[in-house]
C-alpha cells in the first residue's frame, strides 16, 4: 500500500556524506507509533532487531513460527499474526517476545502494546513502507535495564545514513487504518481467485494466503516468473505462501492460473482446521 519510496529516498542521498545519526528519525517513529522514545531502538531492518533481543534472552518457539527466531532456550517467542498461518494472538495470549512485523498492516494499528506489560516486541518497518532495502526494523522495550543491554549490543552506525535520514517522509504518507483496510480486501480477492481454480486456501490476516496440498504449482508459477514462498522450512511440507499481490498483478496470476490449473471442478475446502473466510481484523 505504501507509495514508491524512491522518489523520496532520492531526495535525501546527500545523507552518502556522512555518519548515520538515527536521533530525529527515532524521535518522528516513537511519535508516530504513540510510544516513548526511550522505549524504542531504531534497528538494521526486523532481522537485526531479532538478532538483538535473542543474543540478551535466547529464545523458544510454538512451531510453525519464523525461522529466525532462537530455539536455544528461553522466553516464548511468538509472531502476531502468526508468520506463516497468519492467525491473531488471542488478547490474552502471553510470550516474552512479540515479532509485530505485521501487525499494522493486519490491524490497522502500531502495536498491541505488550512493551508495557513486561515483553520485548520487535518489529519491522521495510514491508509496511515497501523499502527491504533500506532495512529497517525497531526494538519496542519499557524494561531500562533490559533496553541497555540491547543498546549494547547493537553495533555503531547500525542504521545507515539514508535509512535514517528518509525515515521521517515515508512516514508521512502512511494511514495504517485504510491500507489495513485495502490489504484485507485483497486478501479476500486473493482467496477467491485461488478457491475458483480448486485450491485449498488457508486466510488468516496476515497480508498472504497459504495453499495447502499444492503439488508442483509452486515451480509452475516460477515459470511465469511469479515467486512464492515454499513453506517446508516451517516444517509445512506441500504448502506454499502467496503474499497478497498489487492490484494490477491479480490478471497475471489469474492468467497463470488458468494455464496451469484445472478449472472444470468445484474448489477444494480448506482443510477443518484452518481459518478461513473473509477474514477481517
Amino acid at each position: 500500500m505504501a507509495p514508491d519510496p524512491t522518489p523520496i529516498v532520492q531526495h535525501h542521498l546527500e545523507a552518502l556524506g556522512r555518519y548515520p545519526d538515527p536521533e530525529r528519525a527515532t524521535r518522528v517513529l516513537a511519535e508516530t507509533m504513540g510510544v516513548q522514545p526511550q522505549h524504542l531502538l531504531l534497528t538494521n531492518g526486523g532481522s537485526e532487531a531479532i538478532a538483538l533481543a535473542g543474543a540478551v534472552l535466547g529464545g523458544t518457539v510454538e512451531e510453525p513460527d519464523f525461522s529466525l527466531y532462537p530455539r536455544d532456550g528461553g522466553p516464548l517467542w511468538r509472531s502476531n499474526p502468526n508468520n506463516p498461518l497468519g492467525t491473531l494472538a488471542p488478547p490474552a495470549a502471553a510470550a516474552g517476545v512479540w515479532d509485530e512485523a505485521f501487525w499494522p498492516l493486519a490491524t490497522g494499528t502500531w502495536t498491541r502494546g505488550d512493551h508495557l506489560r513486561g515483553a520485548i516486541v520487535v518489529g519491522s518497518l521495510t514491508k509496511l513502507l515497501a523499502c527491504p532495502g533500506l532495512r529497517l526494523g525497531y526494538v519496542l522495550c519499557a524494561d531500562e535495564a533490559l533496553m541497555l543491554q540491547i543498546r549494547r549490543n547493537q553495533p555503531e552506525w547500525s542504521v545507515n545514513g539514508l535509512a535514517a535520514e528518509a525515515l521521517p517522509d515515508l512516514l508521512r504518507p502512511l494511514d495504517l487504518p485504510t491500507w489495513s483496510a485495502r490489504t484485507s480486501a485483497l486478501r479476500d480477492q486473493l482467496v477467491d481467485v485461488l478457491r475458483s481454480h480448486r485450491l485449498a486456501v488457508r486466510a488468516g490476516h496476515g497480508p498472504w494466503v497459504l495453499v495447502d496440498r499444492s503439488g508442483p504449482l509452486r515451480a509452475k508459477l516460477l515459470t511465469e516468473g511469479i515467486v512464492v514462498r515454499d513453506c517446508t522450512s516451517f516444517g509445512l511440507g506441500g504448502t506454499i505462501r502467496v503474499a497478497v499481490p498489487r492490484p494490477d498483478q491479480f490478471g497475471r496470476l489469474e492468467r497463470a492460473l488458468r494455464h496451469h490449473c484445472d478449472t472444470g471442478s468445484e474448489p477444494q475446502p480448506a482443510p477443518p482446521e484452518a481459518e478461513t473466510g473473509k477474514a477481517t481484523s
